[in-house]
């Protein structure tokens, strides 16, 4: 078996499903909303058809909404292209046990065309490519991803029928750090953990965080498409095991007017020795503070991008209100040593010296930002860019200038940005800019509760 505990080889598959104990394997992929999407697939069928030829979608799975409605605007799939289809590849580095569903195995998938190619706006698709520009120079990405949600003593289908509205949360107090309130939640935490051990995952561990039953499961970093293949597969199974504890978790950027979710995504870069990623190209123990040269251009080159890919990092509406003053969710562009008052903060020392973005929230698409801060580092690299001084004291108050504030401004910044033309294509900005237009033109046509509580007797 796999080195890795949950981890299978596709040897260890086939012997699984020749004794019975695997029935079903899942091939899936991560949409453009961040989602795990695909197929399960009879466990025979993929052992003798799917694993050697993929599996074919429906291409409309990246041209829709958080809906599943089709919409116009997109290049790739339209009803005038008469929505074809699309392959799933099997990644067999992602092969693993799903241990909180009977039976189950899951794998990752890339997106090609039926001629061969990759579906380029597929978001893991666009990973490998900035991963590619990577390779060229001899750098392998190393990325940790924070992501915390919020617990709801609610079933998933109570709380549907509720709106969403006068939810129980898991815990009535601010419980960052706390034990007490937080092992109220133990037993889904646990088996979420456990369950995502048993899926090949490092579990490092939890903590409560501010708001009322808000979490953080952590896991050790890994290479950056491991990390966000894991980190698409523990939020679909976080949800699953909250729903076999008839209670619900949401990963909302802003669900009410307290703390937000954030993912804090933290990236370092090796480069390659006897051809494998071994030495820490961030750390320079000579300089005086610990940072190469190539890291501060690094940084330099995310500092100079962070606005006009906010749209990589903030995608959906809700992602800008949790923007706020104050709230450890960042609004100025500066960087700082170990200060979360920041967009990018520095942390570590030597060979775990590393750089943390703070903008994302808990809905973003992890292959996408991670991609957007590749980008951004290596703009600043092949520009050799200075970094200016590190800020200290509070960002927030600085009068340095501030992330975008809704999506409307940070789509007309990505629509621009000759940044992200050239590292990730024409064809991929024009992509994502549709779906920002998408959600804007479905949230404006929306009536909210706010405005009938503002405007349907005082009005």
């Amino acid at each position: 078996m796999s080195q890795n505990p949950g981890m299978l080889s596709q040897a260890d598959l086939e012997k699984l499903v020749a004794n019975g104990d695997i029935d079903t394997v899942i091939l899936a992929f991560c949409d453009m909303q961040g989602r795990l999407t695909g197929k399960r697939v009879s466990a025979r069928l993929f052992v003798e058809d799917v694993a050697e030829h993929g599996a074919e979608c429906c291409n409309y799975l990246l041209a829709v909404d958080v809906d599943m409605n089709t919409v116009d605007g997109y290049a790739m799939s339209s009803w005038q292209t008469g929505y074809g289809d699309m392959v799933m590849k099997p990644d067999f580095s992602t092969l693993r046990r799903v241990p909180w569903l009977p039976g189950t195995a899951l794998v990752m998938a890339d997106l090609e065309r039926v001629d061969g190619d990759p579906v380029t706006p597929a978001p893991r698709s666009i990973l490998n490519r900035q991963i590619d520009r990577l390779s060229e120079l001899g750098l392998v990405p190393y990325v940790g991803t924070e992501l915390e949600f919020m617990v709801f003593e609610d079933s998933y289908r109570d709380a549907w029928t509720k709106g969403y509205r006068n939810m129980t949360a898991a815990s009535d107090y601010n419980v960052d750090y706390a034990m007490h309130a937080s092992t109220r939640m133990e037993p889904l935490l646990r088996d979420i953990r456990l369950g995502m051990t048993g899926a090949g995952m490092y579990c490092e561990g939890v903590k409560g965080e501010c708001n009322l039953g808000q979490q953080e499961i952590a896991f050790r970093y890994d290479h950056a498409r491991v990390t966000c293949d894991n980190h698409t597969i523990y939020k679909n199974g976080a949800k699953e095991i909250a729903d076999q504890h008839g209670k619900s978790l949401t990963f909302m950027a802003k669900f009410d007017e307290r703390e937000g979710n954030s993912c804090h995504i933290h990236i370092s870069l090796r480069g390659i020795e006897d051809g494998e990623p071994k030495v820490p190209v961030f750390a320079d123990p000579g300089a005086s503070d610990g940072m190469s040269t190539m890291f501060r251009s690094f940084i330099a080159g995310q500092l100079a991008t962070l606005r006009e890919l906010t749209l990589f990092y903030a995608p959906n509406i809700n992602s800008y209100k949790r923007f706020a003053e104050g709230s450890f969710a960042p609004t100025a562009i500066a960087w700082g040593m170990d200060n979360r008052t920041c967009a990018l903060r520095v942390v570590g020392h030597g060979p775990g010296m590393r750089v943390e973005c703070r903008a994302p929230g808990g809905d973003v698409n992890q292959y996408l930002a991670v991609s957007a801060l590749i980008a951004g580092g290596l703009y600043g690299i092949e520009h050799e860019l200075e970094l200016p001084e590190p800020f200290e004291g509070n960002a927030y108050t600085s009068g340095a200038e501030s992330l975008p504030t809704t999506l409307t401004e940070a789509a007309a910044l990505f629509e621009k940005s000759e940044v992200a033309r050239a590292a990730f294509g024409d064809d991929v900005v024009e992509h994502y800019l549709n779906n920002a237009r998408v959600e804007l033109t479905a949230y404006n046509a929306a009536v909210t509760d706010w405005e009938r509580v503002r405007g349907f007797e005082r009005l």
